[in-house]
């Protein structure tokens, strides 16, 4: 699985291939799409280019990428969205337009909260686990885990020297993952060191200018198709196999 992952809570002005209109991010999704993804992530954005969890963003965002793609589509739940855990329910049991799976990210509070609600208006979960917090722990101890569409295992750790072992660090203490499937992928310069780790690994992974705004020889990617066609020029192998030393595939 690859997965792409079209503008994430970048700042507007930070590159201009970034979708931010739902227009553009259909039609940033389709393209991404015909290069090789076969799942979305998008953060629906306000008209000044926020991130938002209204019904209001979220219909018209979700009803034009689905205007121009069949695969999954998926929304993030993020609290720099809403902070306020009450209010952040309130918006989830308001949406009129439901997404196929959003992401929860597990250390953030009221996490299980909005996972529960999401899993009871048939939504799928995708639990975010980042290193550097404490969200495998919590993971690891919640009745939810077995009910989660998959992990989400996110290398916050942008450093390139460093971040295949913090991904390495991160899978060991998600452990087994309550049997879930787990994605694996980083964030700007860790971006490809981690998705290339999570290729040998046979893990699925994604891709996108939420995680980088580069591409692997460190050229400006004009585009989410450009980054996922680089990404699937990548070699991998199957997920029956195993780096010596290495812990995390499954």
């Amino acid at each position: 699985m690859l997965q792409v992952c079209l503008n994430g809570s970048r700042a507007v002005a930070g590159s201009a291939a970034l979708p931010v209109s739902p227009q553009a991010m259909a039609r940033s999704a389709a393209e991404a799409v015909a290069a090789g993804a076969t799942d979305v992530h998008v953060h629906p954005k306000s008209p000044c280019g926020d991130d938002s969890l209204s019904p209001r963003v979220l219909a018209p965002t979700l009803q034009a990428l689905r205007a121009q793609v069949t695969v999954p589509v998926g929304v993030t739940t993020g609290a720099w969205a809403e902070p306020d855990p009450a209010a952040r329910l309130a918006r989830v049991r308001s949406w009129t337009v439901l997404p196929d799976h959003a992401s929860v990210n597990w250390h953030e509070p009221g996490a299980e909260e909005v996972a529960a609600l999401l899993i009871e208006r048939g939504v799928g979960v995708e639990a975010g686990i980042w290193s550097g917090t404490d969200g495998a722990a919590r993971f690891a101890r919640s009745p939810l885990g077995p009910r989660v569409l998959r992990v989400l295992a996110e290398v916050t750790d942008p450093a390139p020297a460093t971040a295949r072992a913090t991904a390495r660090a991160l899978l060991a203490a998600i452990g087994p993952a309550h049997g879930r499937p787990v994605l694996l992928h980083g964030e700007d310069g860790g971006a490809w060191p981690v998705l290339r780790l999570a290729r040998r690994l046979g893990l699925a992974t994604r891709i996108g200018l939420e995680d980088t705004l580069f591409l692997p020889d460190g050229e400006p990617a004009s585009s989410n198709a450009e980054l996922v066609a680089a990404a699937r020029a990548l070699p991998g192998r199957p997920a029956t196999t195993q780096e010596p030393g290495d812990t995390g595939s499954r």
